[in-house]
């Protein structure tokens, strides 16, 4: 009777108290060496696509678990990459994790994952707590960080990505946009449709500084210009810990009027706040743009099927989590050619509600 190969009937090719399926059971199940093996699982693209395939039959089969401990401990590093992000929620910051993780893990390694709220002391114990797993490189949003935190990643001598911005100091590498020309860029555009009375909405900008690096290239420009006021809307009556963006965009819109009724045209900090003041205008009668223009940031898909459509600055999310998962892969793998600032810019899309 024909002996059954091992990689389909793993389980009971093991007899019982001899341990956990090891790396060297996968490679005699799959009639290779271990060390192709570690290869295909730690660095796939060195390994052809049927080695891959039936090196991964005989992990599924056999259950295999790879030990990263066990390589944290030979090699000083895990093939566990840190991303730490503002907020976990905002869809924003999700797409470029989705960039980020089809970068990483398709060269053999895992995020993980964490979130500060926007609060740069909860920033630095995340740092400290995730340098802890021995990883190769860290990637974080924001150039604006405690001292402690960019001590704790200096120390730690490994490569950082810092994403989001673009900025003139930088950790280490740093891939984003420069939210400050984008506040001029649409600064420029209000005042090219003919708008004087100018107004930047936003909330928590305390803590979301690039947002307020937004309003800051806004009134830049409007001051350069000469013939323009921005008037900036922070404090929210509305505002609640647990209000929306929309939600906050809602509430905004008949507040910034009754404060400056000669307002002509408003820049929110992001498209759900625009969306959410743009759905307030509908209900309350209010003209947009002939009683008043809105416009807002990030270029989400709902700025687009808005009616009118809503003028918005599309940042390039996806591709900045990219372009910050290749950075950083390519300093662990030793090469010092690449750039270490990139700026990715953006576009703005002028619609119909300016």
């Amino acid at each position: 009777m024909k002996r059954r190969s091992p990689a389909v009937r793993p389980k009971q090719s093991r007899r019982a108290g001899h341990g956990a399926v090891t790396l060297s059971d996968v490679a005699t199940a799959a009639g290779v060496a271990p060390i192709t093996v570690s290869r295909a699982l730690n660095t796939p693209d060195t390994v052809s696509e049927a080695l891959r395939e039936r090196i991964g039959a005989a992990v599924a089969a056999l259950g295999y678990v790879p030990n990263r401990m066990a390589g944290a401990l030979a090699s000083a590093r895990t093939r566990v990459v840190p991303v730490i992000v503002p907020s976990l929620s905002n869809v924003v910051f999700v797409e470029v994790i989705a960039g980020i993780q089809e970068t990483v893990e398709a060269a053999g390694y895992q995020m993980l994952l964490g979130s500060t709220d926007y609060d740069l002391a909860r920033e630095a114990a995340l740092v400290a707590t995730l340098l802890g797993w021995a990883p190769p490189g860290v990637l974080l949003a924001g150039l604006r960080h405690l001292p402690r935190t960019v001590e704790l990643l200096k120390t730690a001598a490994v490569p950082v990505v810092e994403f989001m911005e673009y900025g003139p100091r930088c950790i280490d590498m740093n891939v984003g946009l420069s939210h400050v020309r984008a506040g001029a860029a649409m600064a420029a555009h209000l005042r090219a449709c003919g708008y004087r009375r100018l107004g930047f909405v936003g909330a928590r900008m305390r803590d979301d500084y690039r947002a307020r690096q937004r309003y800051d290239g806004m009134n830049r420009h409007c001051i350069a210009a000469g013939d323009t006021t921005v008037t900036l809307f922070e404090t929210l009556s509305c505002e609640a810990a647990n209000d929306s963006d929309q939600e906050v965009g809602w509430c905004a819109l008949p507040e910034v009027l009754a404060a400056q009724p000669r307002i002509e045209a408003l820049f929110f900090a992001n498209d759900e706040m625009a969306v959410g003041a743009m759905l307030r205008a509908r209900r309350d009668g209010i003209a947009v743009p002939d009683r008043v223009a809105i416009a807002g940031f990030n270029g989400l898909p709902v700025s687009g099927l808005m009616t009118p459509g809503l003028t918005t600055i599309t940042s390039p999310r996806r591709a900045i989590g990219q372009r910050a998962g290749a950075m950083l892969l390519a300093r662990i793998n030793g090469d010092l050619s690449q750039r270490l600032r990139i700026d990715v810019g953006f576009t703005l899309e002028p619609r119909a509600s300016t």
